[in-house]
């Protein structure tokens, strides 16, 4: 019988858990209703559950209070995507109520998995059942009660993860989008997955993290020679972990080739010494966990260091830029678009979007480089709109979310701005605008799937609008006819190209919407967008 959690206990707890969704990324990002590229909710929720993890094995606290603390404010800073923000908050919630505590028993974990949930629901500004929510809350539930009848956490945890189960088989008839598309929760999957892996964890099992796919090896670069955009890998990364098992130290040096340059690993009998430059740390992290606990760890951010020796370089006489009142952060993917962004007066661009959502801390890092007392931020994808707001507390500086979900809401966000004017005048003002945008995007469908009726095959186009999906199929010709009567007597038409988009296809889609609306102004852009080989934005 196991009567308390340790905070060591609870770093191997998540250790677990990350490897656990690691390993099942794929698998629960393939339950997204839609058959287009963009399933991340696996990606997301194990990046984000990596970084948490890495810092509690690498913790030299043994007290489960003062780990879990340090759990929690990293998961806000990495959360990434609606899954993985509502991750961090059903664990950065159960922070509170124990924060001196050395360990908790059955008592306090079933109190500590309610916690999380009151704060994800009350935070969650539309909670949906059907979803994580859901299998998360009922799994607290069934641990309270589990809790008024036995000292046992493994029983509670046993409790919790058979409610989970049930929970999760039934999103499917809860949720109206996912009872078309036939699939349960991803969401909720990923979470029992972390459940289920826990208890693994109190039961003294270990779980590897595996079906980590090796991306091709890239050039270094030259730090002295290149600037700070040339710096191919961002994070230099140094840790020492001890000697658990006598897995192959060869493996771990190809995995970081892989992922890395600049690699160093000593390897004796009791402890891997490496460096490796790399932009994905958690990544490297957590793979070195299966080889032993941490002794310590540094990572450090190569661009800055390359921004700060500019600035220790330059003459005296050059000033840092003087803080002005308002700045605004956009989050776009694709040269062209870029470019759109930063020629409309973006001050700061975050790369990312549809499949690379950035965390809460890539979006506080860019708001705390905006010389501005206020920084006015474009998410441009409804999947970042949670971790942009979850940065708010955690600046000095006034942060003001412009919930906008697509590029070209964003671009008409950015066109409201006036810096001229008070904050809220320019928050009112932008908020007018974007709705008033709508937004066509084109791809294709990555897999066979059937959704809402309609039998897709990979490979087909696929146009989606605010309303969803309203074309799958082969032909150009038939999904430009659609495309262009779909909109209704626009003013105004931007095709935004993107990779997939087939030669001369971006112009004949403009001189379709020319053509029947001769008065609409419609301009082509090489967007460079992935994922979508056009955004069509309507207005």
């Amino acid at each position: 019988m196991t009567e308390v959690i340790s905070g060591r206990t609870y770093a191997l707890m998540l250790v677990n858990a990350a490897a656990a969704v690691q390993n099942h990324k794929n698998e629960i990002n393939d339950l997204n209703v839609f058959p287009v590229p963009d399933g991340d909710t696996g990606t997301n929720m194990s990046l984000t559950l990596s970084a948490a993890a890495a810092v509690a094995a690498a913790s030299r606290e043994t007290a489960f209070g003062k780990i879990a603390a340090a759990v929690a404010y990293e998961l806000v800073l990495k959360s990434r995507g609606n899954s993985g923000v509502i991750l961090s908050l059903l664990f950065s919630g159960l922070a509170d109520p124990i924060a001196a505590s050395d360990a908790v028993n059955a008592a306090q974990f079933a109190d500590w998995l309610s916690a999380g949930v009151t704060k994800a629901y009350s935070v969650v500004m539309k909670p949906t059942e059907g979803t994580i929510l859901t299998v998360a809350r009922l799994a607290a539930a069934a641990a309270k009660s589990a809790a008024e009848s036995t000292a046992d956490v493994e029983t509670v945890l046993e409790a919790a993860l058979a409610a989970g189960e049930t929970a999760l088989a039934d999103t499917i008839n809860q949720n109206p989008v996912l009872k078309k598309a036939g699939v349960i929760d991803s969401g909720g999957k990923g979470f029992v997955y972390i459940l289920d892996a826990m208890l693994r964890a109190l039961r003294g099992e270990t779980i590897a993290a595996e079906n980590i796919q090796a991306e091709p090896a890239r050039e270094s670069a030259d730090f002295a020679g290149y600037s700070g955009e040339d710096i191919t890998f961002t994070y230099c990364t140094e840790f020492i972990v001890s000697r658990a098992n006598t897995k192959d130290v060869n493996a771990f040096r190809a995995f970081l080739d892989a992922r890395g340059d600049s690699i160093v690993v000593v390897d004796d009998a009791e402890i891997i010494k490496t460096h490796v430059h790399t932009n994905d740390p958690g990544e490297v992290l957590t793979e070195a966990l299966t080889y032993g606990a941490f002794l310590t760890v540094k990572i450090e951010n190569m661009r800055e260091q390359h921004t700060a020796k500019i600035v220790e370089s330059a003459p005296q006489t050059d000033a840092a830029p003087e803080e002005k009142a308002y700045g605004v952060v956009a989050v776009v993917a694709g040269t062209g678009l870029e470019t759109v962004f930063r020629e409309l007066g973006a001050d700061r661009l975050i790369t990312g979007g549809q499949t690379m959502n950035p965390s809460t801390g890539d979006i506080v890092n860019a708001v705390n480089a905006t010389a501005a007392e206020t920084v006015f931020v474009l998410p441009n994808n409804s999947n970042i709109i949670m971790a942009a707001e979850q940065a708010v507390p955690l600046v000095s500086k006034k942060i003001v979310v412009i919930p906008t979900k697509t590029v070209p809401q964003g671009v008409s966000a950015l066109l409201a701005f006036d810096p001229d004017c008070a904050a809220d005048e320019i928050a009112a003002a932008m908020n007018d605008a974007f709705p008033k945008v709508s937004t066509i995007s084109v791809t294709h469908a990555a897999r066979d799937s059937s959704f809402d009726g309609r039998d897709i095959k990979a490979g087909q186009y696929l146009a989606l609008d605010d309303g969803g999906m309203f074309y799958c199929g082969e032909s150009f010709a038939e999904l430009t006819e659609l495309l262009v009567t779909r909109a209704a007597a626009p003013d105004f038409v931007t095709i935004y190209s993107g990779e997939g988009a087939e030669p001369d296809a971006s112009a004949a889609l403009a001189a379709g919407f020319s053509a029947r609306y001769p008065d609409a102004e419609v301009v082509a852009v090489d967007g460079g967008q992935p994922v979508y080989m056009f955004i069509v934005s309507v207005e």
